[in-house]
């Protein structure tokens, strides 16, 4: 089949939908919904979130160097999308959610007790790219709901539905269609 080039966009899809949380000098605690988050490497863990930089929650992380990046499940698709459209510094998102701030183990910037994933990162590199900054974060500490873990302790995500973000569409995520490396124990 032929192929029509395009011009030049984001079209590496789909990307996850994580809720990253952060606070300001005071404490004070504010969530930012962010689709441009991934792995970066894999020892040490660390993790890329882009943020553009007039953002309210830029300048909260390029000042306390932390966050946490905290996984939503189908559930609470409203409030995960809720919370990219209107401004920390305009309202409380933890108040108008309905979710629980709770303290982590390493960082100041609370998790989501609803969230059944919640990473504690520290901020290791700011590379400025053009519309968004990103944020390379070394992973301190993963938290995970009980109930999510699988017989082996490991993470189930067929037990928590995470979503994806596909090109302006919000997709679920929880059916298991391999394993890495099958294609080799196939022959």
């Amino acid at each position: 089949m032929a192929k029509k080039i395009l011009k030049a966009y984001e079209a590496l899809y789909p990307v996850p939908v994580v809720l990253v949380t952060c606070t300001d000098l005071n404490g004070t605690p504010n969530i930012i919904t962010i689709a441009w988050a991934g792995v970066v490497c894999s020892s040490p863990a660390a993790v890329s979130i882009s943020i553009r930089p007039s953002r309210y929650s830029h300048g909260l992380i390029k000042q306390a160097g932390e966050f946490a990046v905290n996984i939503p499940n189908e559930r609470h698709l409203f409030e995960t999308d809720y919370c990219g459209t209107v401004s920390g510094r305009d309202v409380d998102k933890f108040k108008q959610t309905g979710f629980s701030a709770v303290s982590a183990s390493s960082i100041k910037a609370p998790l989501i007790k609803e969230c059944p994933v919640n990473l504690e990162c520290r901020v290791k590199d700011i590379i400025k790219l053009g519309a968004h900054d990103m944020f390379i974060a070394d992973v301190l500490a993963v938290n995970v709901d009980q109930d999510a873990l699988n017989a082996s302790g490991s993470f189930d995500h067929s037990r928590v539905s995470p979503i994806v973000y596909n090109q302006g569409q919000y997709w679920s995520l929880n059916k298991k269609i391999g394993d890495y490396g099958f294609s080799k124990s196939a022959k």
